[in-house]
């Protein structure tokens, strides 16, 4: 996919996956669209990106979670005169704990943020893609999306939301010049399991944003409709498709499980502006 000299939107672009993916765009030539909550952050890496590679880039601060954001962010690209060519679909966050001890309102943030968020967002580009028959959609999701998730419920079930949803889209717009792609990473070393809460969200090794990236794009390049950095996290995956689902929840459920005492299930920390482990 050339992107020299065409627009990227990335939402969730303040640190991270995001912030990665606004990094290795720009070094390709790429203009940018930065969506994220922390307006500072935002106008810092823009300002960076420019001198450094000489492209243009813009910076929306908003809260993709709010009802009708999606919107008024599609509203902003075209008052600014910005087509999006490839849209990255990265912000989101997880809750951990007892179900109905983590706050009902964080929840529905989550859902709103992770699901809601990608639909409206995809639903709103994805017209002057096809106009062009050119243009690409990355969603984030997480190989949390390949099975259930007992103490992250909302959030194993968001990811695997944008898991289905994208292969979907993937053979919708196979032949009509638009590509979309699902990256679904394991554990990746950034703020994510800050905002969480704890990091028993954890599991096996972390991998980097750089390659989780790196990893993306050339997937994008040739056409999958998924896929999943890192052997190991490949295989965890997979396993789903070899075992029963109650072997697979008692797996994940060990895994995942709150200490007692840890106080995890509180999940009070504010909204993240990054994507999924």
């Amino acid at each position: 996919m050339k992107i020299q000299g065409k627009w990227t939107l990335v939402t969730g672009a303040s640190s991270g996956i995001g912030e990665q993916f606004a990094r290795q765009l720009a070094k390709q030539g790429s203009h940018l669209a930065l969506v994220a909550r922390s307006k500072g952050k935002l106008e810092s890496l823009a300002s960076e990106l420019i001198k450094m590679y000489g492209i243009k880039a813009e910076v929306i601060a908003m809260d993709l979670a709010k009802e009708g954001a999606p919107s008024e962010l599609y509203r902003q690209c075209q008052l600014l005169k910005v087509e999006i060519e490839l849209l990255i679909n990265n912000a989101g966050f997880a809750t951990h704990g007892l179900f109905e001890q983590v706050s009902g309102e964080r929840q529905h943030e989550e859902v709103m943020l992770n699901v809601a968020a990608v639909v409206d967002m995809t639903h709103l580009f994805l017209p002057d893609m096809l106009s062009k028959s050119s243009g690409a959609v990355i969603n984030v999701a997480s190989t949390a999306g390949f099975q259930p998730l007992p103490y992250m419920a909302v959030y194993g079930a968001t990811k695997a939301f944008v898991l289905s949803f994208t292969q979907a889209l993937w053979w919708e717009n196979r032949n009509r010049g638009v590509k979309f792609i699902a990256l679904c990473p394991g554990s990746t070393d950034t703020s994510f399991f800050n905002v969480v809460g704890t990091e028993e969200a954890s599991v096996g090794k972390k991998d980097t944003p750089e390659r989780v990236v790196e990893v993306a794009l050339r997937a994008l390049n040739v056409g999958k409709a998924y896929v999943v950095p890192g052997v190991q996290n490949y295989i965890g995956a997979q396993l789903s498709r070899f075992i029963t689902r109650k072997q697979g929840l008692r797996l994940v459920g060990g895994m995942l499980r709150p200490r007692e005492g840890s106080g995890s299930h509180k999940n009070l920390g504010n909204q993240s502006d990054l994507a999924g482990q």
